[in-house]
């Protein structure tokens, strides 16, 4: 039971798939890279594929991988489900892959923008905020008496995957992500900045793709 979770690591994310699937609200910061319930495949090819740099993954266990985060993002269209996402600026300029999966990244980033059960916010780099700190996942399972699981808060790290924290923790974080939402731009400006940032920084390739298929035709 979730309510009797001090810190545990759960290397595998089978118990974190399991929380995305139970709880009623998803709470996400993400200061590095696009949540991966957010990912184009490419994007997330890429992601995934880096993990060997640090520690050797077989080839075949990476297209698992993308697999399973794929299957993940169905969990968008589970009804009653409130997402709200919060990514820092940065991670529309940070290059993952090449300009054309950039560009398709931050194409469905604003894409997704206009679910009804998703709020989207970024964060600009000219922000001034207090809080800082690793990436974070804040599941929600209601404030009635009916909830069987309480809310809890998941942390990455790179040597021990994730980690679910305890109920202080989870207040703290909390606390954390509504100062991060406060400081961040509203839905309509971050989508408007997204697309922006993929037509100034991104669409290179994009406008070589077209060129080239002019000189050909």
């Amino acid at each position: 039971m979730v309510g009797g979770i001090r810190r545990q690591p759960v290397g595998d994310y089978q118990q974190f798939i399991g929380l995305e699937h139970e709880a009623a609200s998803i709470a996400i910061w993400h200061v590095d890279v696009v949540a991966g319930l957010l990912q184009t495949e490419a994007y997330a090819r890429h992601i995934i594929g880096s993990y060997s740099r640090v520690e050797p993954v077989p080839p075949g266990m990476i297209g698992r991988l993308v697999r399973v985060r794929m299957r993940r993002q169905q969990v968008l269209n589970r009804e009653g489900l409130q997402l709200s996402v919060v990514l820092d600026e940065s991670v529309l300029r940070r290059r993952i892959g090449n300009d054309l999966v950039m560009y398709e990244q931050l194409q469905r980033l604003a894409r997704e923008a206009d679910r009804p059960n998703l709020t989207l916010r970024i964060l600009p780099l000219d922000a001034q905020h207090t809080v800082f700190g690793e990436s974070f996942v804040i599941f929600g399972f209601g404030a009635d008496s009916e909830a069987m699981l309480q809310d809890v808060v998941s942390t990455e790290h790179m040597r021990s995957g994730f980690i679910l924290e305890g109920e202080r923790e989870t207040y703290l974080h909390s606390i954390a992500y509504q100062m991060l939402a406060e400081a961040a731009l509203d839905p309509a400006a971050s989508r408007t900045l997204i697309l922006e940032t993929a037509e100034s920084h991104w669409s290179g390739a994009r406008r070589r793709l077209r060129t080239d298929f002019r000189v050909s035709a």
